[in-house]
């Protein structure tokens, strides 16, 4: 047996009995396609399709990254694929087209999981070759409407909208022109935003091996970003984690006044601060932390007041992120910057609110789950609902010689990063067990 993904057959290890990919059974990925289908038109078919894979240069390629919509749907994690959902006469039909077993290719590239397993271990209703895609034509000619990712820019491989090209033999965009074109992402966003309790224990998982993963690196002393940058990706993996979320930011000192600096080979000097913003995935969901810290072990009085006052507000923040709160995120960043300014104030940092948005440039938080941003589509300004997960990290960025902050703080950025499970009545912190308190980082720095 031989597969194009860890199966419980051959990855007892990775994947349990009636699992799909970890902690997510076939019964629900079954259940997800089932209220999709629900909410399509009758008579529609819905076409979502899988990433490919992506080259760095020539022959050398990318780690894949599969289609988060496409997976939430399926599971399948391989290239080149693409599903049909059918919603003819309220009944749901799942139709999944991947690449074919082929030996010669196989020997190369991987095993595949094939055509036939397609339907044994996915559990499609039908499959076929995402090199022929047999059938496709008539599956779109039996339905009135097509539901389509509007924002697919492969149209050089699937030539959905326009292009000359092809895929797979068929002409697709020729195939849907007489159709009702709907849009299907924001569909599936609205399904992947609120999460089963399946994906909370998932979550939470990738959580806590993460946060194990920053706490031991509060126990290393580290000289360079790069060292500290691969330490943490090692352990995140380590600890279970399939690999990082996303590429990590390791910012020493100054660095960290660039929100996405991920160059990460400055050197560390003991009188500054590192902020790292890192997380691990864990059956493509993910984790999302920052945590800022002394690199000698003592956070200054500068820095420690500074920290204490982000860190007041990202715990009071944290306490909205209920469904009874009634808040949405952007009223908790709205919430999050009245905060801010009256921490600042408390520390001697008397600024106009001009000057602190440019302090506190980002928003306070993110939904989260298969993407680090997750469900784009989906409004920051709708109420939170419980299932949801969410971020907060507020921060402060104080550049070098700012004429309206006093100068023990110039040079200084500092970012407290959780996740957040939205609770009915109260929030479900899944990042708690990643020290932020500034004495349990001191002690776990001077141990």
């Amino acid at each position: 047996m031989a597969f194009g993904q860890p199966i419980y057959e051959t990855h007892p290890h990775l994947i349990q009995p009636g699992e799909i990919s970890p902690g997510i059974t076939a019964q629900e990925y079954y259940e997800r396609r089932i209220r999709l289908s629900s909410l399509l038109r009758p008579k529609s078919a819905a076409i979502l399709i899988g990433s490919d894979v992506k080259y760095r240069a020539g022959n050398v390629f990318y780690e894949f990254h599969q289609d988060p919509n496409f997976f939430y749907l399926t599971g399948f994690d391989e290239p080149d694929s693409l599903m049909v959902i059918e919603n003819i006469s309220s009944k749901c039909s799942f139709h999944l087209f991947v690449r074919p077993k082929d030996p010669k290719a196989e020997l190369w590239d991987g095993s595949r999981t094939g055509v036939e397993a397609a339907i044994e271990i996915f559990n499609a209703d039908a499959s076929g070759s995402s090199a022929t895609m047999p059938g496709l034509e008539k599956l779109i000619s039996s339905s009135e409407n097509i539901y389509l990712n509007q924002t697919d820019t492969r149209d050089s491989s699937f030539s959905l909208f326009t292009g000359p090209k092809t895929f797979s033999g068929g002409k697709i965009h020729q195939m849907v022109r007489n159709k009702a074109i709907y849009n299907i992402g924001p569909i599936v966003e609205s399904l992947r935003t609120i999460k089963s309790s399946a994906e909370i224990d998932v979550m939470h998982k990738a959580s806590r091996m993460s946060a194990k993963a920053y706490n031991d690196a509060y126990k290393t002393k580290f000289t360079k970003e790069s060292d500290l940058y691969a330490f943490l990706e090692y352990r995140f993996k380590i600890e279970g984690c399939d690999r990082s979320g996303y590429v990590p930011v390791v910012a020493g000192g100054t660095n960290a006044l660039q929100i996405h600096y991920t160059k990460n080979y400055d050197v560390l000097r003991d009188e500054d601060l590192v902020l790292v913003d890192a997380g691990g995935q864990l059956g493509y969901y993910c984790a999302d932390i920052s945590r800022t810290w002394p690199v000698g072990g003592k956070f200054s009085a500068a820095q420690k007041d500074l920290y204490e006052a982000i860190l007041s507000v990202n715990k009071d923040c944290i306490k909205l992120g209920s469904e009874a709160s009634k808040f949405s995120l952007n009223e908790i960043h709205h919430y999050s910057v009245e905060l801010m300014d009256i921490a600042l104030k408390n520390i001697g940092i008397n600024v106009s609110r001009s000057t602190l948005a440019r302090l506190y440039p980002h928003h306070v938080g993110h939904y989260l789950g298969l993407e680090v941003h997750d469900t784009p589509s989906v409004s920051r300004s709708n109420p939170l609902k419980a299932g949801q997960v969410i971020t907060i990290e507020p921060g402060i960025y104080v550049p070098e010689n700012d004429p309206d902050v006093p100068s023990a703080y110039h040079g200084i950025g500092i970012r407290i990063e959780d996740n957040v499970c939205v609770g009915t009545k109260q929030p479900f912190v899944l990042t708690s067990a990643a020290l932020k308190e500034v004495s349990d980082i001191e002690n776990v720095l001077n141990e």
